[in-house]
């Protein structure tokens, strides 16, 4: 029978895989206000309980859902959103679309089930239309913006001042008054533009920035004053990680390649840190400023 030619644990596991994405796209489908967009992803769940019973016509078996699994997209889509989210899915399911390539001879109506993720790929996930992903070039602005001035800003205070709360003090006065510059800058420029909504841009850009100054005045609020090396380090270990972080966000939403904006905007954030912390050096000499 087609049933023994592959072990039963491996047709369970396409089994549940199913069932998973299934839960999952039908969960997300609930939460989308869109109509439109919560009707496409509301399909692709009717298609993926569909691939379930495929997988059932030869276990002869229920499966159990995996509940964590569902629990951390349901996390993952009300922080990131749900585009996100489904292209995230279905850049996992890709791995499992070799295996069932190779089953093809074996198990003929996985055929169908290719071609339902080939439609997904080519059809529904085109046509969602996030209202966040709209502001993915202000939300770029903002953090590309805060990580080139702040970075600089910080590396140079820290190795002039030597001391954690000033350091603090100076980059949370720094940051907040450029996150308000930067909103109202990014106003002015999308209304000139004849932006559908300038101050929805402004503030993504805004709230992007200002998060970034969170982030980066964090570890000098943590460490003791004096332990300015160490908060400097951990804040170039925060850098690198909220700069893979957005990238890789961006890279899987707006389908575009990671290693490579993921290393311009380190390499300009960290030009800029060590050029920002030679001038901050070389002006403590010369105005004779001892800390």
């Amino acid at each position: 029978m087609a049933e023994e030619k592959i072990p039963m644990s491996k047709l369970l596991s396409f089994q549940k895989d199913e069932l998973n994405g299934h839960l999952v796209y039908q969960d997300l489908a609930k939460r989308i206000k869109d109509p439109k967009d919560s009707a496409t992803v509301s399909q692709i769940s009717k298609d993926e309980l569909k691939h379930y019973n495929v997988w059932k016509g030869y276990t002869k078996q229920d499966v159990k859902p995996n509940q964590l699994m569902r629990f951390v997209f349901k996390i993952i889509a009300f922080v990131l959103g749900y585009t996100f989210t489904i292209k995230l899915m279905e850049n996992s399911e890709a791995i499992g679309i070799k295996d069932y390539e190779e089953l093809l001879g074996t198990y003929p109506e996985i055929q169908a089930v290719l071609d339902d993720e080939e439609r997904h790929e080519d059809e529904l996930l085109g046509m969602l239309d996030e209202e966040r992903l709209k502001y993915v070039g202000a939300m770029i602005l903002g953090l590309n913006d805060a990580l080139v001035e702040l970075t600089g800003t910080i590396a140079g205070l820290t190795f002039a001042m030597k001391d954690n709360r000033l350091v603090a003090l100076s980059a949370i006065i720094t940051g907040i008054a450029a996150t308000l510059s930067m909103g109202a800058s990014n106003y002015l420029a999308e209304k000139a533009d004849g932006s559908e909504d300038p101050l929805k841009s402004s503030l993504y850009t805004g709230g992007t920035y200002l998060l970034a100054v969170v982030v980066l005045v964090l570890p000098y609020l943590l460490f003791p004053v004096h332990m300015y090396f160490a908060a400097f380090v951990t804040m170039l270990v925060v850098v690198v990680v909220l700069i893979a972080f957005f990238n890789f966000y961006i890279a899987i939403a707006k389908d575009q390649p990671f290693a490579k904006q993921f290393g311009q905007m380190a390499a300009i954030s960290f030009s800029v840190m060590i050029i920002s912390y030679l001038i901050g050096i070389l002006a403590k000499q010369l105005l004779g400023v001892q800390l």
